[in-house]
């Protein structure tokens, strides 16, 4: 008899067996995450989740441990680190913490896939990405669409009390009400081309006469499962960057950040042509066992 059956069987309530079959179906989805990278011969990377420096953004607030230590809301920085000296294909599979509150997409804590591919194309890159979120999801077809485009064509009004808001605020807040919630219909949708000012950790090429960050977010059913980059490499643009997501931090009334000067001085090592994206473990488990809050799909 198969262990799942076995298991099943020795349990009570239906509730025991719904929990029992997702504890399996679980580790049976970690196994394969692995076995997809194994065999594209990436190296795993254990990188410690208590960090000096957190991953510094506008809008994730990291969990502080005590005046000096923060937990990871990604293993970016150490990966980046490690990318700088060992120019190999690598990845992390495990926990990450943001503080944020509950809802069924978001918990403190959750398991994230992050991986970074050297000497690449952006095709490549996106079957790649597609390849490993197609072990989760009943589809076997995405579409490439702008950022850009996306916002000209839906622009509509943003609420009356919106006027104080940054035209980035605006753009966040119509993508992920008026856009965000239709994408995905059937099939992968991977939006790119960001503006420039939405770059955060990814280069700003110039395409047909403008400039677009190469920054990628993935979504099916109306969620957003992954969010990568073609990987900036310029240590003084990145220290650019951070410094001025900290002004906005402020500008929020948010608390800013330290900023990790050997992560600064690695990126410039990191190999031409990579690309990273992190996607989150818990909403495609979600996805593939049809779960409706991240709760359930965590025990």
């Amino acid at each position: 008899m198969k262990l799942l059956e076995l298991t099943l069987e020795l349990t009570n309530t239906q509730e025991d067996r719904i929990k029992t079959q997702h504890i399996i179906a679980r580790s049976e989805m970690l196994k394969k995450v692995r076995s997809f990278f194994d065999k594209r011969k990436f190296f795993e990377i254990d990188s410690p989740c208590l960090q000096s420096y957190p991953p510094i953004d506008a809008f994730i607030d990291p969990i502080a441990t005590d005046s000096r230590h923060f937990l990871h809301t990604s293993p970016e920085y150490a990966l980046k680190k490690i990318l700088a000296s060992f120019h190999q294909h690598i990845y992390f599979l495990g926990h990450v913490f943001r503080k944020e509150e509950d809802s069924p997409l978001h918990r403190e804590e959750f398991t994230m896939i992050e991986w970074y591919k050297i000497n690449t194309s952006e095709k490549e890159f996106l079957d790649e990405v597609c390849e490993l979120l197609y072990l989760f999801l009943p589809t076997k077809e995405y579409t490439l669409s702008s950022y850009h485009d996306l916002i000209q064509r839906d622009l509509k009004h943003t609420p009356p009390d919106s006027k104080s808001w940054t035209e980035q605020e605006k753009r966040h807040y119509q993508f992920t009400t008026q856009i965000e919630p239709h994408l995905g219909n059937g099939k992968i949708d991977v939006i790119t081309n960001f503006f420039p000012e939405d770059a955060l950790l990814s280069q700003i090429l110039t395409e047909n006469g403008r400039e677009v960050a190469k920054r990628y977010e993935f979504f099916y059913d109306g969620i957003e499962i992954g969010n990568g980059f073609l990987e900036l490499r310029d240590p003084e643009q990145q220290q650019l960057r951070f410094e001025e997501i900290n002004q906005l931090r402020k500008d929020s009334n948010k608390t800013d950040l330290p900023i990790d000067p050997e992560f600064i001085k690695s990126i410039a090592k990191i190999p031409d042509n990579t690309f990273g994206i992190a996607c989150g473990f818990d909403r495609l488990f979600m996805l593939n066992q049809k779960i409706s809050h991240i709760q359930s799909a965590t025990h």
